[in-house]
């Protein structure tokens, strides 16, 4: 299978096509993704999502080709609870997941729900054990029973070893194995506090692999407290993860989670690696979240910034006919507007540019007056030139020649 995305529509360098550099991938089948916006983004500092939103959200995240939606945890609030539940009850194309602790109450909760998918988590580090007062033993026993008692209530599950990247390999290797044993079909590696280089990412999604056997899922989720969210992303998927965790704008704890966009189109145009997801809709539901979380994403974020096609420099400006010169992916792939704005580093390209966009005659030799009176007006006010300012600008200009 190749990447859905067209190749001349992408325009990066040729050094990405040396085997050292794209070898190692599976490209039999597409990289899927389980978003938890709704539960781990949720985390966010000073965000919260109604039942409404939540439900908004996740038919977004369906959508955008969201393998599986982490609907939430019902036990924090009723809120959440019926917000799980309308989203279980809804007939999206994604997969529902529920989340819990080791726990049978947590359990029983998505039970009362209809929920027939759950990831059970529980700390697997010597660090986070001591901190929640568990022994080894005492883990395994919560581990067996909680998988144990999910499977009995009819429930597919995921098992998320948490802290995963600081444990002992060894007592990690005895988890993973007591929650398959005990009835888990999928396993997840978990960088909790996103403590792992990609480098070392991939060697343990190997180390698992290899203990798990071909036959069971590994999926990976990441934290982006170095900035490195995405590559460890793509390092796991090297090394043969399966599903990929995130979020929508990476949200979440600290620095957030990856975001399951960036990853999915550094996956397709870097390494031309096919994933399941629709990249043209991503720039939608970005917003879609942004605005029940009430926050904005800086202006130059990957995928969903609102300046990756605009261009206010005039050295840039002179190349916009071409993309290919000045971006590394068309603004078709993500739905965007390619535009140009005036302000304080326009050129002559640029009013020739902005006037065309707006129908605008300006002589040649007015050319000049007018982006003089374009720099310093924006130097002076400290922003861009609004269009209605850019034609007032050029009525007057004019009209001085008459």
């Amino acid at each position: 299978m190749r990447s859905t995305i067209p190749r001349d529509k992408v325009w990066i360098s040729d050094l990405n096509a040396r085997e050292e550099v794209r070898g190692g991938f599976d490209r039999s089948r597409p990289v899927r993704f389980y978003d938890t916006t709704l539960r781990d983004g949720e985390q966010t500092i000073g965000v919260v999502f109604t039942p409404e939103e939540k439900y908004e959200i996740a038919c977004q995240l369906a959508q955008l080709g969201v393998g599986r939606i982490e609907a939430g945890f019902p036990r924090v609030s009723e809120g959440d609870s019926r917000a799980v539940k309308r989203i279980l009850d809804a007939g999206l194309s994604s997969e529902i997941w529920g989340f819990s602790r080791a726990v049978r109450a947590d359990l029983d909760a998505h039970v009362e729900l209809g929920t027939r998918q759950v990831l059970i988590e529980i700390s697997t580090s010597d660090l986070k054990m001591n901190a929640y007062g568990f022994t080894r033993e005492k883990v395994l026993d919560k581990v067996t029973d909680a998988v144990r008692y999910a499977r009995d209530n009819g429930m597919r599950v995921i098992f998320f070893a948490v802290d995963s990247t600081r444990s002992d390999l060894g007592f990690l290797r005895h988890v993973y194995e007591t929650s398959l044993a005990a009835g888990a079909e999928e396993i997840a590696v978990v960088d909790t506090i996103g403590a792992c280089s990609p480098e070392a990412v991939g060697y343990l999604i190997g180390e698992v692999r290899s203990w798990v056997g071909a036959k069971v899922p590994v999926h990976f989720h990441g934290h982006d407290d170095f900035g490195l969210g995405t590559a460890s992303a793509i390092a796991a998927v090297r090394a043969g993860a399966q599903w990929i965790h995130g979020s929508i704008n990476g949200m979440g704890e600290r620095a957030g989670n990856a975001d399951i966009c960036e990853v999915a189109l550094a996956l397709e145009c870097l390494y031309d690696v096919p994933c399941e997801l629709d990249l043209s809709k991503a720039r939608q539901v970005s917003r879609v979240v942004q605005k029940a979380g009430g926050y904005t994403v800086d202006g130059w974020k990957p995928v969903v910034g609102e300046n990756l096609f605009v261009r206010e420099s005039g050295a840039v400006a002179s190349q916009f006919h071409i993309p290919a010169a000045i971006e590394p992916f068309s603004a078709d792939i993500v739905q965007a507007q390619r535009r140009i704005v005036l302000g304080k580093k326009s050129g002559l390209d640029s009013i020739r540019l902005k006037a065309a966009e707006l129908g605008l005659d300006v002589p040649d030799e007015k050319i000049a007056p007018v982006l003089a009176e374009v720099k310093e007006r924006a130097t002076s006010a400290g922003r861009l030139l609004a269009d209605s300012e850019f034609r007032e600008i050029v009525d007057r200009i004019a009209r001085s020649a008459a």
